[in-house]
């Protein structure tokens, strides 16, 4: 029995309503229950995971401010390590090197959380007190933030690849009085020291009082004790972590999420979506600046292992992840469809890899093409579940998703997640069906965010969801809900094409585009002309050796014409150097869309977000070009 079953038979007993989980219309019928009673329904999923929290559940339904479980103390730390086999594996630390693969068992990862804990409060750490990282994906990472999370202190991390001033840009908001680092980490065969990053951190964060090398004598010292662990318990709505987002213009945002919320959405999740328990083993592709890391971590509030990967994806050999995959025995495994696409193209993957243990696959970071799916799931064959989830950094959890017994359609999410009440808006807030939409939530989740960091009167938080649709809030996606219940998400609504008023999103452009064999990667812009005109370019990123010809580009339009819109074929097509993406992955749709149009990105632009910053220049020099023609 699948865990999302066992849910439905323990709520069908606690209610007595015939709930059930094995098949599409039980789902449905699942879903609806948790959305139209939200107090009942999260008071048993917490019943259900061994979660000690009086009720009631949801006590002041309104958004933003809903109150959740206000006579509930808990902890995160102590949900991930409470009741676990001191001899199982918790953690699998991997990286491009297989013979420097090491494993931390639960009792070990508990031993060095309780010897952490004791040497923060020997730093004078305490609730509230803030603990930030600058970390390669490594288990400590996770054992500097459970031990940081046992104390009710504040956690945040960046990973390495972040440059100087967008670490600084996050860390200085928050006032730390710890910093845990490393000095190095290791990508695409090489180890790329940062220890001028770290000297610069330590000069510019005034309120540092403590400052650990995990590589130094120092933490091994402070990891190595024998302190008992004694977690302390805090408000549900306690400050847990301040995720950042990715944008690359204004200052980061700090988004906070409460120990109560996060523990309990991210356990909902793993457990009832991605059916992880004692036994299972996740692996997700990611670095510690991503909310999919906090995934990760949240998988070991089921007591499923995972394994932490620092290194590259495509290192020694493109299809690394799947030899991660087969040589830990992952049971779930995760990767974005830019990965799956570039092995695709490279013609390797799963074939060749014992993968006997492989349950499911999930698919994150941007929308993963209908062609990508088929291929993988062919190749994987039908013991494998291959499916798409999205959500964000937000919540720190998914809106759409899967569930063990539901059926995935290529190019569609199954269905919205249990305890999301997600709809499609139009612009005068109608829901709809079948057609373009906003993506919508019309009632509380746990896990949205307590507040933004700074944000003392509420004005920025409430504007970035909620000024569309009062009391709703407005994700910024344009998703549709189809006829049999899925949802096709279109891009960010922010980035929408609407040419002579038919609007589509970037990603039903990039899909049949990238499909080409001789496209690497593609980036849409829709351009509104001070003249009233409308500028449409389609930049392509082209495989090594192609040049774009007269052959090549009449195929690209043809492909949109066809397998997207007529209406969409693009005003240009024009061969880039590169497409440049947020740390995350996202591509810059927005901040490309702004220099084409001849814009400052102003003060608060980040290059450090930025994977490659030049380009922003390269894209800036086309637009000049267009505005002179």
């Amino acid at each position: 029995m699948t865990r999302i079953e066992d849910l439905a038979r323990f709520a069908a007993e606690a209610t007595g309503r015939p709930l059930g989980a094995s098949t599409v219309e039980e789902y449905d019928d699942l879903w609806a229950w948790s959305v139209e009673d939200p107090d009942t329904f999260w008071t048993l999923v917490a019943r259900h995971l061994g979660l000690d929290l009086p009720g009631p559940a949801l006590a002041e339904e309104r958004m933003p401010g809903a109150v959740w479980f206000p006579h509930a103390r808990v902890s995160y730390a102590a949900a991930v390590l409470d009741g676990r086999p001191a001899d199982e594996v918790a953690i699998v630390a991997a990286s491009e090197d297989p013979a420097a693969t090491s494993e931390v068992t639960w009792g070990e990862l508990r031993r060095r959380v309780g010897s952490l804990a004791a040497a923060y409060r020997r730093l004078g750490v305490g609730e509230g007190d803030r603990v930030v990282g600058f970390l390669p994906n490594t288990p400590d990472a996770i054992v500097a933030f459970l031990a940081a999370a046992s104390l009710g202190a504040v956690w945040s991390v960046c990973g390495m690849d972040y440059a100087a001033t967008a670490a600084r840009a996050r860390f200085e908001q928050l006032d730390p009085k710890v910093l845990v680092h490393a000095t190095s980490y290791v990508h695409g065969g090489r180890v790329h020291d940062r220890s001028d990053v770290v000297a610069g951190l330590r000069a510019a964060l005034p309120t540092l009082e403590a400052v650990l090398d995990v590589g130094s004598d120092a933490w091994a010292e402070a990891t190595g004790g024998d302190d008992e662990l004694v977690p302390v318990e805090v408000a549900f709505d306690h400050p847990l972590w301040v995720l950042f987002s990715s944008g690359t213009t204004g200052r980061p945002k700090g988004i906070v999420h409460g120990h109560g919320g996060a523990l309990l959405e991210q356990a909902k999740a793993a457990a009832y979506h991605f059916d992880l328990g004692p036994g299972e083993r996740l692996s997700w592709y990611t670095t510690p600046s991503w909310m999919m890391w906090n995934f990760v971590v949240g998988a070991l509030l089921t007591g499923a292992s995972v394994v932490v990967y620092d290194g590259s994806p495509a290192h020694p050999a493109p299809d690394a992840l799947w030899a991660l995959a087969a040589r830990h025995g992952v049971t779930v495994a995760g990767m974005s469809p830019g990965y799956v696409a570039a092995c695709q193209k490279a013609g390797v993957g799963p074939a060749g890899h014992d993968l006997t243990r492989l349950r499911r696959v999930g698919i994150t970071g941007s929308t993963f093409p209908a062609s990508s799916h088929e291929a993988l799931a062919a190749e994987l064959g039908p013991g494998v579940q291959v499916c798409s989830i999205s959500g964000g950094t937000d919540v720190v959890s998914g809106f759409v998703g899967t569930a063990p017994h539901l059926p995935v359609w290529p190019g569609e999410l199954s269905r919205p997640c249990l305890g999301v009440a997600l709809e499609a808006f139009d612009e005068q807030g109608r829901s709809v069906r079948g057609e373009v939409g906003e993506l919508v939530v019309t009632r509380p989740m746990p896990s949205m965010p307590v507040c933004f960091w700074g944000d003392a009167d509420g004005s920025r938080y409430r504007d970035a969801y909620f000024s569309t649709y009062p009391g709703v809030w407005r994700h910024g996606d344009w998703i549709t809900i189809t006829g049999h219940g899925s949802v096709v998400i279109h891009g960010r609504s922010d980035a929408t094409l609407n040419r002579n008023g038919v609007r589509m999103g970037s990603a039903d452009i990039y899909e049949p585009v990238e499909a080409l064999p001789e496209v690497r990667e593609a980036l849409v812009i829709g351009l509104e002309e001070p003249d009233g005109g409308y500028w449409m370019p389609l930049f392509v990123v082209l495989a090594d050796g192609v040049e774009l010809d007269a052959g090549l580009e009449a195929r690209i339009r043809e492909a949109v014409r066809t397998h997207a819109s007529p209406r969409h074929v693009p005003d240009d097509v024009i061969q880039a150097p590169g497409v440049p993406h947020t740390r995350t992955g996202k591509k810059l749709e927005v901040p490309v869309k702004k220099v084409l149009a001849g814009q400052d990105l102003g003060v608060g632009y980040d290059p450090g977000s930025v994977d490659d910053p030049d380009l922003i220049n390269w894209y800036r020099d086309v637009g000049r070009s267009h505005r002179t023609r």
